[in-house]
């Protein structure tokens, strides 16, 4: 039996999209010890998971910081393969402090390369499954989400609802349609019948207070779900709209209808949640979202 490592740090939305990667390689290696190294955010959600045997938590210490590094350094040792899927410069170097084992990645000298030149040019998901078509990996199997969509869901949600996901990352609020834009089409769904949902973190309470303000019908679910929790949430909701975040990852790998929202500053093209079979949701862009209208939102709703 073969000890196998994933690197998978995160951000939210980039760990959805390496479920796909996560069953290729618990299918490829069905007899072997497979654990997770990511961040303390995900790990409960990973925990959750049918693909890891093990998770093992990145403390992402300053290489300042020795004593960080050599808890890391024991940490990465004794692998006999690692599949780096976040291929970033920090990931690389846990090349050479893993002690330089057969690596699937973009670390300088590592054995099985992703040698595409033209590898930060591909979606994430093309870029993932050819990185591991050059390690070996034939079958992908669709990942199967049971796991997730199994949990239960908050006894108050009604029959029909629509998720609203106004959030994004803090570093990144050109990412963000204005939240009153967001309470706008709230309103409009309340009055087709449609219950508006919002989720978030907590940190994001103030922009579901701006929605319920315009639409009270709203249900605000801002920092009251773990990660795992959003599965059942998401599966459940007749559509799903939402900037350019985690969550948008997650209800189109459940197939939920998805409108998503996307300012200059991504490229869709590159980081668009995708779904299971590869097809693209709706996709919504201006170079500043404050100027992405509620009309154009409002004609691709389902």
């Amino acid at each position: 039996m073969s000890s196998i490592l994933i690197i998978r740090l995160g951000a939210f939305g980039d760990f959805i999209q390496s479920f796909a990667p996560f069953a290729a390689i618990r299918a490829h290696h069905a007899g072997d010890r497979i654990s997770l190294l990511t961040t303390a955010p995900f790990a409960d959600l990973a925990r959750l998971a049918p693909w890891f045997d093990a998770i093992v938590l990145d403390e992402r210490p300053g290489f300042w910081n020795p004593l960080g590094i050599s808890r890391l350094k024991r940490r990465l040792r004794g692998f006999d393969l690692v599949y780096d899927l976040q291929t970033s410069a920090r990931s690389a170097r846990y090349f050479r402090l893993a002690g330089r084992p057969r690596w699937s990645g973009a670390a300088p000298g590592c054995a099985l390369p992703h040698a595409n030149p033209r590898r930060d040019f591909l979606h994430t998901r093309e870029r993932q499954r050819e990185q591991l078509e050059m390690a070996g990996i034939r079958v992908f199997p669709p990942p199967d989400l049971a796991w997730l969509t199994g949990r239960p869901k908050p006894d108050h949600l009604p029959e029909r609802y629509a998720i609203l996901a106004p959030g994004a990352a803090p570093h990144r609020p050109a990412k963000r349609w204005p939240a009153k834009r967001f309470g706008e089409i709230a309103a409009l769904l309340a009055a087709r019948g449609m219950t508006p949902v919002v989720i978030g973190s907590a940190q994001e309470a103030p922009l579901a207070a701006t929605i319920r303000a315009r639409a009270p019908q709203a249900i605000d679910l801002a920092g009251r779900t773990a990660l795992a929790d959003l599965g059942p949430v998401l599966a459940g909701a007749a559509c799903v709209i939402g900037n350019d975040t985690g969550p948008m990852h997650l209800a189109t790998a459940l197939g939920r209808p998805a409108i998503v929202l996307f300012s200059g500053a991504s490229d869709p093209a590159l980081t668009a949640p995708r779904y299971p079979d590869g097809a693209w949701p709706t996709i919504m862009q201006a170079p500043d979202l404050a100027d992405l209208t509620l009309e154009r939102v409002a004609e691709a709703l389902p």
